[in-house]
């Protein structure tokens, strides 16, 4: 029997190359650039199955001339935002993720920047490096204690938890806004609130870590930034599309917010240059899950699920 022919648009791990060409017929495209929707739709001819990263778009109309050969979509990624679920459905496509695996790695990196913003690490640095630290005072360089004070998670999935687990370690006091409440056991003393706005109040340091969907779309806008104590910090580690980033702008150049710690942004790749003149806002390209062993486990969790597609039983992450 012919092995399954997998298209692979990515340069993923060398360790996932190397399982998934052990296993399959691998089609790797040989620029390490997203997959155009033409791309997309020549290879679903040609690929009985794909691993296809949140660069690609798998839009309705891009779903609505998949050829039929291609029966499942294997990402490379936790969220199914680049996905149009329903369109593919109606394909009988079936579309798994790769969640868990890069909790860790993404609530590290949330943390980073929280840390950062807070403590002036974006200032800090260009002063050392540029060679223009040149005295001391005890007023020099004062930043925003992180530790024992409250941070409000939005969205405690996976990574809310991950990162609810870390801010215990720096006696932060954890507060989170979900869809649900979490049962005891999950919630590990953290205090629930029904909604967002009762949760801003409160929040000394606000994460979002929930997805990007109709309801979330630019939640965070000028009217939910002035809800957020004096000197907050905002951190977004999920996704770009959930923050009105000129709202966000105007609150730190008016100083309510003390700074913010973005890993996400409307346009990607780019980001927005207007937060690049101040030094308060710590940036980085969605690198969320960008670690070796996180990068291995995605790819790892995506090829188990077409090992189970294949074999004729249910993909665990099926969505």
């Amino acid at each position: 029997m012919a092995r399954p022919v997998i298209w692979i648009p990515r340069h993923l791990s060398p360790a996932t190359l190397e399982r998934a060409r052990r296993d399959y017929d691998v089609i790797l495209k040989d620029q390490d650039t997203p997959g155009t929707a033409e791309e997309i739709v020549e290879m679903s001819a040609r690929a009985d199955g794909m691993i296809p990263c949140h660069s690609e778009q798998f839009t309705a109309e891009v779903a609505g001339r998949l050829d039929p050969r291609l029966k499942i979509i294997a990402n490379h990624s936790v969220g199914t935002d680049h996905c149009d679920l329903k369109a593919l459905k109606a394909r009988d496509i079936t579309v798994t993720n790769t969640p868990d695996v890069l909790n860790d790695a993404t609530a590290e990196l949330a943390f980073m920047l929280m840390l950062g913003a807070a403590r002036r690490a974006v200032e800090g640095d260009r002063i050392v490096r540029s060679g223009g630290w040149d005295s001391w005072s005890p007023s020099y360089m004062v930043g925003k204690q992180v530790t024992g004070a409250r941070l409000g998670i939005v969205g405690m999935g996976g990574v809310g938890r991950a990162l609810g687990r870390k801010a215990r370690g720096f006696d932060m006091e954890v507060h989170y806004h979900n869809r649900q409440r979490l049962p005891p056991d999950l919630e590990q003393g953290a205090s629930y609130h029904e909604t967002l706005d009762s949760l801003l109040e409160v929040s000394d340091f606000l994460s979002l870590n929930c997805p990007a969907t109709p309801e979330t779309t630019g939640m965070m806008n000028a009217d939910r930034f002035a809800r957020m104590p004096q000197g907050s910090i905002l951190v977004n580690a999920a996704r770009g599309a959930l923050v009105d980033e000129d709202a966000l702008l105007s609150v730190i150049e008016e100083g309510h917010l003390a700074g913010a710690g973005l890993d996400c942004f409307l346009t990607e790749p780019g980001g927005n240059q207007a937060f690049a003149g101040h030094e308060n806002i710590v940036m980085m390209p969605h690198a969320g899950s960008a670690t070796a062993k996180t990068r291995d486990a995605m790819g790892f969790c995506a090829l188990d699920n077409l090992d189970s597609f294949f074999s004729g039983d249910d993909p665990e992450d099926a969505l």
